[in-house]
C-alpha cells in the first residue's frame, strides 16, 4: 500500500510555495504517530556530535527514521517537523538542514514544518532537537 494514500501535502494558492517544506498537510485517514523531541544522543546516551551542528542533525534525523521504522513505516510517513535550534548555532551554518533533510524527506512531497530558535535546549551541549507527527496506514 502507498504510505501516503490517504495523504495529501498542499500548497494552497494565494499562499508561498515554500522550498523543502509544504503548507499544509491533509489527512483522510490512518493512524497517527506522535514522537517525542529527537536529540542528538545515540543508543547508549552519549551526545553525538559535540559542537557540530551538521553531526548532531545527523543524529537527530537518523533517530526519527529509526522511530519511524520501529512501528513499520518509513521516513515518508512522517508528516510534520518541528525543529528547535539553539540561537547560539552559527547561521551559516543552517544550510546543513536542508542538505540533511532532503536526504531523508520526499523533497517532491515534504512534510509540512516548524523551524524556532530557543535560547537553549534542556542540556546546552545540544544544538537542535525536532519532534515529529507521521501517519501510517490503517
Amino acid at each position: 500500500m502507498d504510505p501516503k494514500a490517504d495523504l495529501s501535502f498542499v500548497n494552497p494558492a494565494g499562499l508561498r510555495t515554500p522550498r523543502g517544506y509544504s503548507q499544509m498537510a491533509v489527512i483522510r485517514s490512518g493512524r497517527l504517530v506522535f514522537f517525542a523531541g529527537q536529540t542528538p544522543v545515540g543508543t547508549s546516551g552519549e551526545v553525538v556530535g559535540p559542537g557540530d551542528f551538521r553531526a548532531q542533525l545527523e543524529q537527530v534525523f537518523s533517530n526519527l527514521d529509526i522511530g519511524i521504522r520501529s512501528v513499520g513505516g518509513t521516513f515518508s510517513n512522517i508528516i510534520k517537523l518541528n525543529y528547535y535550534c539553539a540561537e547560539s548555532v552559527d547561521p551559516a551554518l543552517l544550510r546543513h538542514v536542508n542538505e540533511v533533510r532532503d536526504r531523508f524527506t520526499n523533497t517532491t512531497s515534504p512534510p509540512i514544518s516548524t523551524f524556532v530558535f530557543v535560547s537553549r535546549l534542556a542540556r546546552p551541549e545540544w544544538l537542535i532537537e525536532i519532534e515529529a507527527v507521521g501517519v501510517l496506514p490503517e
